[in-house]
């Protein structure tokens, strides 16, 4: 059974003053470290999440200077390539120019070597006709 005596009034002082001074000694300094614990890693979320941002901007922001750079060396790509299109079409033209001018040249010369040709074998014809009608009769003629 329980007694009341002057002892248990006396552990209940002394139950009090224990918790008075764990409160002190030890509580209250777990608590202040639990709560600077606390605001460090709720700090360093809020950097983290920051830093997630930043870095979607970024990369959001390179992905448009590349789109940007893509499109600039496509239209600098097309362009060159217009240039180059344009600088083959001329020369190519050029080409057909020098080859039509020698073809012409040559063409006249070859028909100038045919008409004297002709002219040549109608002088010769008489002759050759001569001969061969001397081979077919047998004699002179």
């Amino acid at each position: 059974m329980i007694d009341i005596d002057l002892t248990m009034p006396l552990q209940i002082v002394n139950i009090l003053i224990l918790i008075v001074i764990m409160n002190v000694v030890l509580y209250k300094p777990i608590r202040t470290i639990l709560a600077e614990r606390e605001k460090r890693i709720s700090g360093l979320e809020k950097d983290v999440e920051e830093f997630h941002k930043n870095a979607k901007l970024r990369l959001e922001e390179f992905d448009d200077k590349l789109n940007g750079a893509r499109s600039k060396a496509k239209n600098e790509v097309d362009r060159v390539r217009g240039e180059a299109q344009a600088a083959g079409n001329e020369r190519l033209a050029e080409i057909r120019k020098e080859v039509d001018a020698y073809k012409a040249e040559n063409l006249d010369s070859i028909r100038d070597e045919f008409v004297k040709a002709g002219q040549e074998l109608k002088g010769q014809v008489d002759a050759f006709a001569g001969e061969i009608a001397g081979k077919i009769v047998g004699r002179a003629i």
